[in-house]
């Protein structure tokens, strides 16, 4: 990536995402955070420049589409819409409140911009596989990102959406698996290990990439790459709760539960943080 002026906007756009997530959080009290902060580089780069849509329009047919089926990493994507305008940004204070459009996990039926109710662990990737295979039978150039959690893929609905998506050669559709080495319980590699996940994508029939997925820059690269013949797999190498080092260093911080003040505290190293790179 050469353009240094969007390098800059997008590492920008990140950082906003990662102080409306925890804002959004604040609101009450706990949440899916970890989840939430390891993938923000990418949301930045998918809706700060690669995606096609409209705020205005969330429903428009032409649109590229983003399921998110680690589905509870719901408050990371609500944050980048509110940044797009697709809904007013105090909203993010109601996640989870009676009669919310912000529900802890993404619903389609109730949040502007939500292209797929996702949160059944792995169902969220077959739906995106018909996402986008219907836009290729209806002739649209529209193409579907598809966020995956390392511990959701041991559903083996993943599985078999993955290897349908290669067999098929949907390669409108585009898959990243936020590698960041934790689940609910614990460390991926002593629930159960995944072993090499970029050798079985390219055992599956993808075009697979491991990069870190906490760098914008080679996000970028690798999401705008040209496409061959075969589906792409990003494998992102990321860190559970990346951008907050207290989260980061948090042993269980899949969800968390703290006091308003600890996440001022957060918030005030966000906020620093951006100051220091204007």
């Amino acid at each position: 990536m050469t353009d240094e002026k969007l390098l800059k906007e997008l590492n920008d756009f990140a950082l906003d995402i990662r102080i409306a997530t925890v804002e959004c959080l604040k609101s009450r009290g706990f949440g899916h955070i970890g989840g939430s902060l390891s993938i923000a580089d990418l949301l930045a780069v998918l809706y700060g420049s690669v995606m096609r849509y409209d705020p205005k329009n969330p429903k428009w047919p032409e649109r590229d589409k983003l399921v998110c089926s680690k589905g509870h990493a719901g408050p990371g994507v609500y944050a980048a819409l509110a940044l797009k305008g697709f809904f007013p940004y105090e909203e993010l204070k109601t996640l989870n409140e009676p009669g919310t459009n912000l529900p802890s996990h993404c619903d389609r039926n109730k949040t502007p911009g939500i292209d797929m109710t996702t949160g059944s662990l792995g169902q969220g990737t077959s739906l995106a596989v018909g996402i986008a295979l219907g836009d290729k039978l209806k002739g649209r150039d529209s193409r579907t990102y598809l966020i995956v959690g390392d511990g959701e893929a041991v559903e083996g609905l993943v599985w078999e959406a993955a290897m349908f998506t290669a067999a098929t050669k949907v390669t409108n559709l585009m898959w990243f698996i936020d590698w960041n080495k934790k689940q609910l319980d614990g460390y991926t590699k002593v629930i159960n290990d995944h072993g090499d996940f970029r050798a079985k994508f390219e055992a599956f029939g993808f075009e697979a990439i491991q990069l870190d997925g906490n760098d914008i820059a080679q996000l970028y690269d690798a999401v705008t790459a040209p496409i061959g013949d075969k589906p792409r797999a990003i494998i992102m190498d990321t860190v559970k709760g990346k951008g907050v080092t207290e989260v980061e260093e948090t042993f269980s911080n899949h969800s968390m539960n703290v006091p308003a003040e600890v996440f001022d505290r957060w918030l005030d190293e966000l906020r620093a943080r951006k100051e220091a790179q204007r």
